[in-house]
């Protein structure tokens, strides 16, 4: 069990929107003397593993391909290139908001090949899925994902066993606890005696969300506590977790920096493996060695911080990024180099 007494306290806020809500909002001044804030590894840009930036670029050079993708994947660096440097070279590589865009630009070029890449939590993986149920429904055949979903709750596990550092509490991410609710957290406090916040993003959410934690810990009463309550349900989204479940199956998934998580990942069920690119194509995911430099990993698993890096700043920056930490908007690279110093440091 926690001992409340310790002279710090390490907090993990999962999510990438807390990551960079803190860091905005200059929230670690205002936090207790004795806190730590540690970033987790609830950014899916940051957690894409470079074999999957290969896979679309793989994909992208199909012949008669349209990829079509979230505008924060593009600069993402895979092993030798990115998506951006191929739209660069004339690969049809298009920005959509939805994976519903993707299905039209499906519907208007029956010619064409339309490979989504699906990229995201549980937050995402309800609207693609029933996008690939429409795209069955209308028949619309040159429509495809490529699966590359993360689920959050088996990720905490590997992350309370990283050695080297130890967590005192989480801070649990909103979007997605607004579709799975409160259930799949409650074995952080059961089994392993860590406490949990579902918390909201505004600033003062954030807040009340520390207190409840470390009254949990000072009272020695762990558990999960949901304080996004306008936004999420004890049971969350059973619509679009029947949804989910209706078009994905849990798989094992690889991690970016951070290695491979028990079902943690989601995969085509045999139902709707038509709309499957990677079995579709015949797409080889491959492993190829991360960039030993970048820190991303540890970073996301609260062992270092961005300033910790030798590339921070320097040879790694949002103009040029070398890790998908700087590349995403929710990443901690990012935070910390839009924001300074305050991200990481009391000031007072």
């Amino acid at each position: 069990m926690n001992n409340p007494r310790r002279s710090q306290l390490n907090l993990m806020e999962v999510c990438g929107t807390h990551t960079m809500a803190i860091a905005r909002h200059g929230l670690k001044s205002l936090f207790s003397k004795n806190v730590n804030m540690l970033s987790g590894p609830g950014c899916p840009v940051c957690v894409t593993p470079a074999g999957m930036i290969d896979a679309a670029i793989e994909a992208s050079r199909i012949p008669r391909a349209i990829v079509t993708t979230f505008g924060d994947m593009l600069r993402v660096p895979g092993s030798h290139s990115s998506l951006e440097k191929e739209r660069s070279n004339g690969a049809d590589i298009r920005i959509v908001y939805s994976a519903h865009d993707a299905l039209d630009i499906a519907a208007a070029n029956k010619s064409k090949e339309i490979i989504f890449l699906g990229v995201g939590f549980e937050t995402t993986a309800p609207t693609v899925a029933a996008t690939v149920i429409s795209a069955r429904e209308r028949k619309i055949k040159n429509f495809s994902v490529l699966s590359m979903f993360k689920t959050i709750p088996n990720a905490l596990k590997t992350v309370l066993a990283v050695k080297g550092r130890r967590i005192d509490g989480f801070l649990l991410p909103g979007h997605v606890s607004a579709i799975i609710g409160e259930k799949p957290y409650r074995f952080l406090a059961r089994q392993y005696g860590v406490p949990g916040v579902i918390s909201g993003f505004e600033p003062a959410d954030i807040l009340e969300s520390e207190k409840m934690l470390l009254g949990m810990i000072n009272g020695k009463e762990p558990r999960i506590i949901n304080q996004y309550t306008r936004a999420v349900k004890p049971e969350g989204n059973v619509i679009a977790q029947e949804t989910i479940s209706e078009v994905f199956e849990s798989a094992d998934s690889e991690w970016r920096g951070i290695g491979r998580i028990r079902k943690s990942g989601l995969v085509f069920r045999k139902k709707y493996r038509a709309f499957d690119a990677q079995k579709r194509f015949g797409i080889k995911v491959l492993h190829p060695k991360e960039n030993v430099n970048c820190i991303c990993g540890k970073i996301l698993t609260g062992l270092e911080n961005p300033e910790s890096c030798k590339l921070f700043g320097k040879a790694c920056t949002p103009q040029n990024p070398v890790g998908p930490c700087m590349v995403s908007s929710e990443g901690s690279c990012a935070a910390h180099y839009k924001y300074g110093k305050m991200v990481f440091k009391h000031r007072r």
